[in-house]
């Protein structure tokens, strides 16, 4: 097996890892932020259960999570209810939503209530305050935790192949089979460059919000 050749079907790998990466993003980001409002709602039952929710998602491993999406409803049904990669999608999407709703939660609560006051006092409406007021300073707040949440990510889509979606990991693992370890260690240039890339894009955002001191 040649360097390029590995190199070719590890790229093969990185793009269903990369779509794995957006497709949990896009959806777990605004899920997140869902789910937040749910924990804050002042009808205690809903803040309740979506705590009691929340709680359960970030005690158990996500690799477990993938395996039940996928396994349990072929047991209880007789069939899966998706295919191997909208199980991945999905036991993602509700893993990170969850992360992200805490770190949501604990940016809105950090901003002081005088802030409110202030608004309600100006005239301004409850969404007015939030969106004109609150959401660029919460934004600032939060960037740090979600950008490490968004690094974990990137290497937790090697879960994936949990249950045999070819990623960057299991394309890497499937040369073992001809005595090749090295496209093993060599899948973490990938990674590092992946994390660098974003880990530059991250700060060019929080260089942009300095203007908000918080």
């Amino acid at each position: 097996m040649g360097f390029w050749e590995v190199t070719l079907s590890l790229l093969r790998g990185l793009e269903q890892t990369g779509l794995i990466f957006a497709l949990t993003l896009v959806l777990a980001l605004p899920l997140g932020l869902v789910i937040s409002f749910g924990s804050m709602s002042k009808f205690k039952p809903l803040a309740y259960i979506t705590k009691i929710f929340v709680w359960i998602i970030r005690g158990v491993p996500l690799m477990l999570q993938v395996i039940i999406v996928f396994y349990v409803p072929g047991f209880l049904l007789g069939a899966p209810l998706m295919t191997r990669f909208g199980s991945v999608i999905a036991a993602f999407v509700i893993n990170y939503a969850c992360y992200f709703s805490e770190i949501y939660r604990a940016g809105i609560e950090s901003i002081p209530k005088g802030q409110y006051e202030a608004g309600q006092v100006l005239g301004m409406t409850k969404s007015q305050i939030f969106f004109k007021v609150v959401l660029m300073q919460v934004v600032k707040r939060i960037l740090p935790p979600i950008a490490n949440e968004v690094i974990t990510l990137v290497k937790d889509t090697a879960l994936a192949r949990v249950i045999m979606i070819v990623e960057i990991i299991q394309a890497a693992q499937n040369y073992a089979a001809y005595g090749l370890m090295w496209p093993l260690f060599y899948t973490a240039v990938f990674y590092l460059i992946v994390v660098g890339l974003l880990t530059l894009l991250f700060g060019f955002f929080e260089k942009k919000l300095d203007y908000y001191k918080v």
